[in-house]
């Protein structure tokens, strides 16, 4: 039985994850969603939003199951869960190179744990949670990037909220 976990802060969870994770679910008898926790971090969504989130999102499939890390290296959470394949997606460049010095390190730490990288489809190559996070914040249209339980809750978080908005002037100046 091959388990692959898939880690991340999911701050919050978007359609780009959950695409990655329903390919994941053919390749891999099982996909731990591993919502990693810094408590020096400082999150939009609480840990039990992101929970409560991404529980919701792949309830639909059988072989999914979500699990919380409270600080550690995602290397030890694998070996503490049984799993041998560490899944991560690729959407550019940027992300290889970090994912190559990620995947080097973790299995400098414990070669039996290798890293299966899948890259993004086009679709989802921009999307992101801090793009997402932006976009709510100051209007911009976020919703058809998330889950609906994602955007309710941004849409409360920043309902009423009024963030500094940019005001542009024009000066005309007499030469």
């Amino acid at each position: 039985m091959v388990k692959a976990i898939y880690a991340g802060s999911f701050d919050p969870i978007t359609k780009g994850h959950l695409h990655l994770i329903q390919r994941a679910t053919v390749l891999f008898d099982e996909v731990i969603v591993l919502i990693s926790h810094n408590h020096q971090k400082q999150y939009t969504l609480t840990k039990e939003e992101r929970v409560q989130t991404v529980q919701k999102a792949v309830s639909n499939w059988k072989n999914v199951r979500v699990v919380v890390q409270d600080g550690g290296l995602t290397v030890e959470a694998a070996k503490q869960l049984g799993a041998t394949v560490l899944l991560r997606g690729i959407r550019n460049s940027q992300d290889l190179e970090l994912e190559k010095t990620l995947a080097y390190h973790n299995h400098r730490l414990d070669e039996n744990i290798e890293t299966v990288l899948l890259i993004s489809e086009p679709a989802y190559e921009y999307v992101s949670s801090t793009m997402v996070k932006e976009l709510a914040k100051f209007g911009g249209e976020f919703e058809s990037l998330v889950p609906e339980s994602v955007s309710e809750i941004l849409e409360k978080r920043y309902a009423g909220q009024e963030c500094q908005q940019m005001t542009l002037q024009e000066r005309s100046e007499e030469v």
